[in-house]
């Protein structure tokens, strides 16, 4: 696979070592930077070829789009002219829907959607994918192939994009602030904060792989932790009794509901 990237931000960075860190060694990367130092710093970094977005989008298979959404059009634009008909377009880009792709686009050129988030930084990331309308199986499991090297990939109706973006997008943000919370919480009751950061995060990434290992309901596996009329079900008492909950559920509806502002839709 020919692969280039428009443009190589931390995102597309993380794509293109988890990519070669895989060991494809049929895949050929080449990166389109507009910044000289940073092109070789990435020459220098990975051995990629450096190139100029015509020429290095003639023979693509992909081509990711990496670049801040309001720089998409014209990095779309330096290279429509050169793409091959089936080369598929992978963007990254929050809050760009598909058909707006496509209109800066050859007729049919085939485009995927994709929302990464930020653990893709260390290879546990979840992306979303939709397909515009010119994508077929064989152009979704290019993308599945390259987005697959920093985390797990899912498919979804482009509909559902924005609840994504406020779920896992964002999540990561909620997850932060949570550890922040329970972090302080722990100072609070005694420890050293040290101390306090290091049980929080080992205690997150620990339940974290109980989930996703076990394949359990968050409910059960709750359940198990809370003794009736102990210290975890008095905990759990305070933390219903203040909303957490409800305040997930309106962060969540808030952050969806602001994505479709900013793009102009209906969020419903």
């Amino acid at each position: 696979m020919n692969l280039v990237f428009l443009g190589c931000g931390v995102m597309g960075e993380s794509i293109l070592a988890g990519v070669l860190d895989a060991g494809e060694a049929r895949v050929r990367a080449s990166v389109v930077e507009a910044r000289q130092e940073r092109a070789e710093q990435l020459a220098e970094r990975y051995g990629v070829s450096i190139a100029t977005a015509r020429t290095a989008a003639a023979d693509a298979d992909l081509v990711l789009v990496a670049v801040k959404p309001h720089d998409v059009e014209a990095g779309l634009a330096s290279v429509r002219s050169s793409l091959p008909h089936d080369a598929v377009v992978v963007s990254v880009a929050a809050g760009l829907p598909t058909d707006r792709l496509e209109s800066w686009l050859p007729a049919g050129q085939p485009v995927v959607r994709a929302m990464p988030n930020t653990p893709a930084l260390v290879g546990a990331g979840v992306t979303a994918i939709c397909a515009g309308s010119g994508a077929d199986s064989s152009h979704i499991a290019r993308a599945e192939q390259v987005l697959s090297a920093v985390g797990t990939v899912v498919q979804v109706p482009e509909h559902q994009m924005d609840a994504v973006a406020a779920v896992s997008g964002s999540g990561p943000a909620y997850v932060f602030m949570v550890v922040e919370a329970l972090t302080e919480a722990g100072v609070r009751a005694g420890l050293p904060r040290e101390l306090a950061a290091q049980l929080t995060a080992q205690t997150l990434a620990g339940s974290a792989a109980l989930l996703t290992e076990t394949g359990e309901h968050p409910a059960i596996l709750r359940e198990r932790v809370t003794s009736p009329g102990g210290t975890t079900a008095a905990a759990l008492h305070q933390l219903e009794a203040h909303g957490l909950r409800a305040a997930f559920l309106d962060a969540v509806i808030a952050n969806r509901d602001r994505s479709a502002e900013l793009a102009g839709d209906d969020p419903h």
